[in-house]
């Protein structure tokens, strides 16, 4: 099995862990600039990490819930139900010195098919940013093509989302433009 390894996000003003399998969809499709997406190499699981405009019209937990729910508008889900929203302990954040709050949330909605979510929001005011970062999690039947020849890469598991959430860095905060 290949390890987990480093990876530039946004042209290298951010890194982050990826898990092993992951491939970057912008070397298959396009993909907008304030998006950086993989997909799993077997599964159809996904990783999406985005740069957002700060809500601060919400706060707390009901801003990953605005997010969450902005999300399933976006893609015309016929049902977004959040099942958990959790705080994320900052110090076990690598962007623990310029995130201000950090939500984790879990829920299922309902656009082809039932997938289920994981979403965490940085919340980043001295940016104006929020970054989200979503695992999508089809279910185990939708999964595509796990036969015996790709036992080898199993699907993505959210201690992988997990490690991507706290392993992201900031490294270059000039992607935010002048402050």
């Amino acid at each position: 099995m290949e390890p987990t390894r480093d990876y530039p996000l946004f042209g290298g003003a951010f890194s982050a862990t990826l898990p092993p399998g992951a491939i970057d969809v912008s070397d298959l499709r396009p993909v907008p600039d304030n998006q950086e997406v993989f997909c799993h190499r077997v599964t159809d699981q996904s990783l999406i990490v985005e740069l957002l405009e700060l809500q601060a019209h919400v706060q707390g937990e009901e801003a990953v819930r605005y997010h969450f729910e902005d999300v399933g508008g976006v893609q015309e889900a016929r049902v977004v139900q959040v099942e958990a929203v959790q705080p994320l302990l900052l110090e076990n954040l690598a962007l623990r010195g310029c995130c201000q709050e950090a939500w984790i949330l879990s829920g299922k909605q309902q656009v082809a098919k039932y997938v289920t979510l994981y979403q965490a929001l940085l919340r980043l005011p001295q940016y104006q940013t929020d970054l989200l970062l979503t695992f999508n999690q089809p279910p185990p039947e939708n999964r595509s093509s796990l036969g015996p020849e790709n036992l080898s890469l199993p699907p993505w598991s959210l201690g992988d989302f997990e490690q991507l959430v706290t392993s992201l860095t900031l490294h270059d905060p000039n992607i935010f433009g002048p402050q």
